[in-house]
């Protein structure tokens, strides 16, 4: 792993079992995302992205089943580590924004003392193992009530919030404050890593737009490396250096986001891309991209995407492709989009 990167998924797959059998939903998926980075995983619903960010945050249900890989974050695996050692590197080294903020706020518990209640929960105000302190966040000595509210009352100005407002409660909060808010629970630990699931779902343009223009500056003023979860390709296009694009479980293409979008390999990508529309250059009908997701339980054998990509043959429904290199920027795919790539003739 290179001297910047500071998480590293490993081959990771995972299943839920279920009445039906066993959902494969992340098949063998590899990145790595360096300090002050940011990465865009994108696909439809069910493609794995949550599942993904669940299982870096340790969250995953009962139900479900790590076989194979590595979560390497800071030269340690989180996979396998006990509870309560994973426990100190949650929120501390590796933080999340969730879908819903309202759903993530209590309604009857002040704005400003959730906040608190989770930098007290992670050890901000109660010895912690010194492996997992950040020599960024010297507050953390100030395991006093005065020192929390100092702490709370510097991340709402950071996220564009009146301090003030620490001591309502959420119902009190419009929709873009309830998100600022999350994003500064989020932020309270001074984490190396956050995951930001749909970090604008249900607010206007304008507010998404005002969000994540914060987001990215706080993420360059304290070197934060973000992975952003979307369907908006719009979302990645704006915020993040890489895009990795998933879908049935795999991941189908990795590279610069401007690569990727200008140019994809894969299929499914470029119609990702065409169904977005644009302002800038030529005006082109939206494409339309046919049939469902495949079930996961029973996932076509060969290139998932096969059933519904217009290039697919025979080799496509029977064998699983090998990647197509493009410099750093490759697509796993028998018939590219860009036919001067050529196939490495490794599988993903």
């Amino acid at each position: 792993m290179p001297s910047d990167a500071v998480l590293e998924v490993k081959d990771l797959s995972l299943s839920y079992q279920i009445r039906q059998g066993e959902v494969k939903a992340v098949q063998d998926v590899s990145f790595r995302l360096a300090r002050g980075h940011s990465l865009g995983l994108v696909g439809e619903s069910g493609c794995g992205k949550s599942s993904i960010a669940n299982c870096l945050m340790g969250l995953l249900p009962d139900n479900a089943l790590v076989s194979n890989g590595q979560v390497v974050l800071g030269g340690q695996d989180l996979l396998g580590m006990p509870e309560e050692t994973l426990r100190h590197f949650r929120w501390n080294r590796i933080a999340m924004v969730f879908q819903a903020a309202m759903n993530v706020l209590d309604p009857v518990y002040r704005v400003g003392d959730q906040i608190t209640e989770a930098m007290e929960a992670h050890a901000h105000f109660s010895p912690a193992p010194q492996s997992v302190r950040s020599e960024r966040a010297p507050w953390r000595l100030k395991r006093t009530e005065s020192g929390a509210r100092e702490k709370v009352a510097d991340l709402f100005r950071k996220v564009g919030l009146d301090p003030q407002l620490m001591d309502r409660y959420p119902h009190e909060f419009s929709g873009g404050m309830r998100q600022r808010a999350v994003i500064a629970m989020a932020l309270s630990c001074d984490p190396d890593v956050i995951i930001a699931d749909e970090p604008t779902t249900a607010l206007d343009v304008i507010m998404q737009d005002r969000i994540l223009r914060e987001l990215k500056a706080i993420q360059t003023e304290t070197d934060l490396a973000v992975i952003y979860i979307s369907h908006d390709i719009a979302v990645i296009a704006e915020v993040t250096n890489s895009v990795a694009v998933m879908y049935a479980g795999r991941l189908v293409e990795l590279g610069a986001t401007t690569e990727v979008l200008a140019s994809p390999l894969h299929h499914y990508t470029a119609a990702l891309v065409s169904s977005f529309p644009t302002l800038m250059g030529e005006k082109k009908p939206l494409a339309v991209l046919g049939g469902e997701p495949p079930d996961l339980v029973s996932p076509p054998s060969g290139c998932p995407f096969h059933p519904r990509c217009p290039a697919s043959t025979d080799i496509c429904r029977t064998e699983v492709p090998p990647r197509v290199n493009r410099g750093n920027h490759w697509a796993a795919c028998w018939h590219p989009v860009d036919s001067a790539a050529a196939p490495s003739g490794s599988t993903p």
